[in-house]
């Protein structure tokens, strides 16, 4: 029984994937620590631990073929960056114009893709740890070579890990997706509060954030599947996994539509208990995503409970009586609690086969290809990288910010005579990044964490004066690095810096390092602020309308595709598939610019009531019209047909004209209405097949919140040509 405990355990923990990423990096440190300590290599091993670090920070998910091929660009891009250091450190000038173009050139290989993005990043550092030892090389090959061999010893204990494991980067990012779900069901739920003034805009707000989470998961997870496809079609032993995929973005879709006005809900129902026997299913359901969440992170079968069954029971229950009652006046609200129902029911239906996932399945029209928009040849990653050339473009600026910054730097590092001066490279490296919002937020973490590091690292010091001693907190320190650098980057730069202490003590100079470590540290954060603040700044308000004008142009696009099928019928196509993912990743890409915009200086926010609350109208139009796709069917009869056309021609129009009055950022006029469709759509029969009602419904919705949306167009346009010319004429 203990051993049976026991085992699970340590299941639990082999399933987590940064436990799992930081026994990886375990094992590479300890392979050069124990030697170097066997030979007394004192010297070798920093270059080497300092390899595997760059190299750790290179490693992205792939296929084995994609992994070789990627641990040959990242050592090829380590040789250019750490030789060229090497040539060029004697002769300043030309080691000044050798920095800023590998800079700019490195950065601007992010726009090929995530994985060159990190593999630019990694030859940029380890240029700086060549930098940091470039005093102590005795020629020219030394360094380098070290610094390889720790890049290549892990580069191949990552393939090894492929070979051995290639299936649980697809177990753990499908984990991730129902994680981020079950919060996100979470925040659905608190909309189910049966108040009499329940205000929906923080709720909403709150669920808008969640959603972007599940949106991220979503895309981690479509890539690791991609990387284990060609052309976008999976292979055999990935159906499942891709099944799953396909399973969850339909769960994500009913989790996110919206059938009715929540205050109205509330207002309405507030002394019944259906409302909260919602809430409880919705709660139940959140608990099986995190069970099924942890089943895939462990690779055993799901087996789903009968809380959420009991509770689905439960509710079903109170509508019926609620509809026995035969109240007129409620007959409006209780359809929409169908709906409701209807979609939670599918839902539960659906999270009860994930192990089987063929079985929720019942669309045979799908396609199961995944939409590849990676870079395949050369000449498609050249015309990425020419497109990016443009200074409105947002990797440029940060890549020529990132260039001036590191050069500016070095200048101060020789104009100072500064013996250790890199840290500040390094730091300015670490700190600058392609947002104010971001960069200030890395900064306080990286000053907190290097004066927690130093503070914690002198009696470390003494306490431990022998190599054996700090060759084990130094695999120690690194290990936790890389545990907590993407979960707390604060706690992750306080082991690094102890890293760096043991690591230069190896050479005699721990103590000799923390004053200056604190100074560059100081001194490279000020350059990162500075570099973000006035180079090419990308503040969010001056780029705000148009992320509100690709949000509303995605949810037209979505919902043409929508209704189009209500014509045909159902069909999971990956052009629908496209469009809606787009428009829950541009939704929460206005979430992200709107918090990013808070964090910012108070003169550069405009309009910031308006802007939370169109993002609130965003988040509500794009879960309404999410309950259009959940509920997809052909309807039959021709005179509804006719009129969803009507109103989708007239929302269509709305929505164009909206999109590109964001986009030029001024006032307009809206689109006259159809006064008498709108009536029509308000007052559908009793007699309408269900199907037809909800739909008519969904878009009578969409349409009275359009009025809002161009008065808040027109707000925001105002309001910051207001701002400009205000701070225009105090420049003046």
């Amino acid at each position: 029984m203990t051993n049976s405990r026991l085992q699970l355990t340590l299941r639990r923990y082999w399933a987590n994937d940064r436990i799992n990423y930081s026994i990886r990096v375990l094992i590479a440190l300890v392979g050069v620590a124990l030697p170097c300590w066997y030979l007394q290599a004192t010297s070798e091993v920093t270059p080497l631990v300092l390899g595997i670090i760059a190299s750790a920070l290179a490693e992205t998910d792939d296929n084995l073929t994609g992994r070789i091929k990627a641990l040959i660009t990242t050592l090829l891009c380590f040789v250019l960056a750490s030789f060229s250091i090497e040539i060029l450190f004697p002769y300043p000038p030309l080691f000044a114009i050798g920095l800023f173009t590998s800079t700019f050139g490195f950065i601007m290989l992010g726009a090929m893709g995530a994985r060159y993005a990190s593999i630019a990043f990694a030859s940029l550092l380890l240029a700086v740890y060549t930098m940091l030892g470039a005093d102590q090389s005795t020629n020219l090959w030394y360094q380098p070579m070290l610094l390889l061999g720790g890049a290549t010893w892990y580069g191949l204990l990552s393939l090894s890990w492929q070979v051995i494991w290639p299936n649980q980067p697809v177990q753990q990012s499908l984990s991730k997706v129902f994680n981020e779900l079950a919060c996100y069901l979470d925040s659905k739920s608190q909309l189910f509060n049966p108040v009499a003034d329940l205000v929906p805009q923080p709720l909403r707000l709150q669920a808008a954030t969640k959603n972007a989470k599940v949106v991220s998961a979503l895309n981690d997870a479509k890539a690791t599947l991609l990387h284990r496809a060609r052309r976008g079609h999976p292979n055999q032993t990935g159906d499942k996994f891709l099944n799953i995929y396909f399973l969850v973005q339909d769960i994500h879709e009913r989790a996110s539509s919206s059938h009715y006005r929540y205050q109205d809900l509330a207002a309405e129902f507030q002394r019944s208990d259906v409302l909260f026997r919602f809430q409880r299913l919705l709660a139940q359901q959140a608990k099986a995503c995190r069970e099924i969440s942890h089943a895939l992170a462990m690779g055993k079968p799901y087996r789903h409970g009968v809380d959420s069954v009991k509770a689905l029971d439960e509710l079903q229950e109170s509508l019926f009586y609620l509809k026995s009652q035969n109240d007129p006046k409620r007959r409006v609200f209780i359809n929409q609690l169908e709906y409701l129902f209807n979609n939670l029911a599918t839902v539960e239906r659906q999270l009860s086969n994930v192990s089987n996932p063929d079985v929720s399945t019942t669309d045979s029209a799908r396609d199961n290809q995944l939409s590849d928009t990676e870079a395949r040849s050369m000449k498609e990653r050249w015309q990425r990288i020419r497109a990016q050339l443009d200074p409105s473009s947002m990797l440029f600026r940060h890549a020529l910010r990132m260039a001036i910054a590191l050069t500016v730097g070095y200048g101060i590092i020789l104009g100072l005579d500064l013996e250790r001066g890199y840290w500040i490279l390094l730091t300015t490296l670490f700190v600058c990044q392609p947002n104010y919002s971001a960069t200030r937020q890395r900064l306080k973490q990286r000053v907190i964490g290097t004066i927690a590091g130093l503070l914690i690292g002198m009696p470390l010091l003494f306490l431990f004066p022998g190599q054996e001693g700090q060759l084990v907190l130094m695999v120690f320190t690194g290990v936790m690095f890389f545990a907590f650098r993407t979960a707390n980057y604060g706690v992750a730069t306080m082991f690094i810096t102890l890293l760096v202490l043991f690591c230069f003590n190896q050479l005699g100079e721990g103590f000799a390092v923390i004053l200056p470590r604190l100074g560059d540290t100081l001194l490279g954060c000020l350059l990162a602020v500075l570099a973000v603040s006035f180079i090419l700044p990308d503040w969010q308000a001056r780029r705000l309308h148009k992320v509100m004008s690709t949000a509303v142009e995605k949810n037209r696009d979505y919902l043409a595709q929508i209704i189009g099928q209500y014509r045909i019928g159902k069909k999971d196509c990956l052009s629908y598939r496209i469009a809606r993912r787009d428009a829950h990743n541009t939704d929460a890409q206005l979430s992200s610019a709107i918090s990013n915009m808070l964090l910012e200086p108070g003169r550069y926010r405009m309009a910031t009531d308006e802007s939370f609350r169109f993002l609130t109208l965003n988040h509500a139009m794009l879960s309404y019209i999410s309950a259009l796709g959940a509920h997809r069917t052909q309807l039959e009869d021709e005179s509804t047909h006719h009129l969803v056309s009507l109103a989708h021609r007239q929302i269509h129009q709305h929505l164009d004209c909206l999109a590109a009055q964001l986009e030029g950022n001024r006032c307009a006029q809206a689109p006259e209405s159809d006064n008498e469709l709108d009536q029509r759509l308000s007052l559908w029969r009793d007699e309408d097949s269900t199907s037809a009602r909800m739909v008519l419904q969904q878009l009578h919705l969409i349409q009275r919140m359009l009025p809002e949306l161009h008065s808040l167009a027109n707000k925001l346009a105002a309001r910051t040509n207001v701002d400009v010319q205000a701070k225009s004429g105090q420049a003046a």
